[in-house]
């Protein structure tokens, strides 16, 4: 068992931005040797790309502690684009009015923070960060300030010392602050992966594409990961 003085965080990695950039600030708060990194497969089109940016980043920032699970509850539900190949996954700005994009994975991110949660317990650790973000998201539900705060209340009540807590410390910042800060902390931004649809060079035209491309943009950066010919220009 753990030391009770030994502070350990566990880490939500899909591969993507904003996950990366969380896992450098848990490192260096924490120290990469108490960091433990999760990863879950759920049947997303670009599963394998996204468990190779996982690896990659780890390896980066010194995280060698990882558990990588599959979850296919979320591929036979389906519903969404990203886990079901029957859906076209839209290009950005191509969905208009303030419903929930068919991108949105239903709860997903309730089965990420279940096992999280669970590990969490195991190894000991008291933090679980998660790179959920509300500003310049696409509107997914599971990404607001509040669902966090219920989340967390359930882990008080449910666990067996109530004291596990899950940080979001991107939630209220916009994407340019994000790459700003990930910069800043030596996030290894040029091994993530973002785009919804490939996985041998980004579209740069899907909605996380754009979202992301707009992002670096404006924080007067350049995006170090590759895109398709001619992509950036219809962004």
């Amino acid at each position: 068992m753990p030391e009770p003085t030994q502070l350990r965080a566990v880490v939500v990695l899909s591969g993507g931005m904003d996950s990366c950039v969380c896992a450098a600030l848990a490192c260096r708060e924490f120290g990469a040797e108490n960091v433990r990194a999760l990863h879950i497969s759920y049947g997303q089109r670009t599963q394998q790309r996204e468990q190779r940016a996982f690896n990659d980043i780890c390896d980066r920032l010194g995280i060698a502690e990882r558990l990588m699970v599959r979850n296919p509850a979320l591929s036979q539900i389906g519903g969404s684009a990203l886990t079901d190949d029957t859906l076209v996954v839209p290009e950005a700005g191509s969905e208009i009015g303030d419903h929930i994009p068919i991108t949105y994975v239903p709860f997903r991110n309730a089965h990420f923070l279940s096992v999280a949660v669970s590990w969490a317990e195991v190894v000991g650790a008291e933090k679980i960060y998660i790179g959920a973000v509300q500003q310049d998201s696409s509107g997914y539900p599971d990404c607001r300030p509040e669902y966090y705060r219920a989340f967390n209340e359930v882990i008080r009540a449910g666990t067996k010392e109530g004291r596990i807590q899950v940080e979001t410390p991107l939630i209220a910042m916009r994407k340019s602050e994000i790459v700003t800060r990930g910069l800043e902390v030596g996030a290894p931004l040029d091994l993530t992966w973002s785009c919804y649809f490939r996985e041998d060079r980004a579209c740069g035209t899907c909605e996380s594409c754009a979202l992301r491309l707009r992002a670096f943009e404006a924080a007067g950066a350049r995006d170090p990961i590759l895109y398709a010919e001619h992509a950036t220009e219809r962004v």
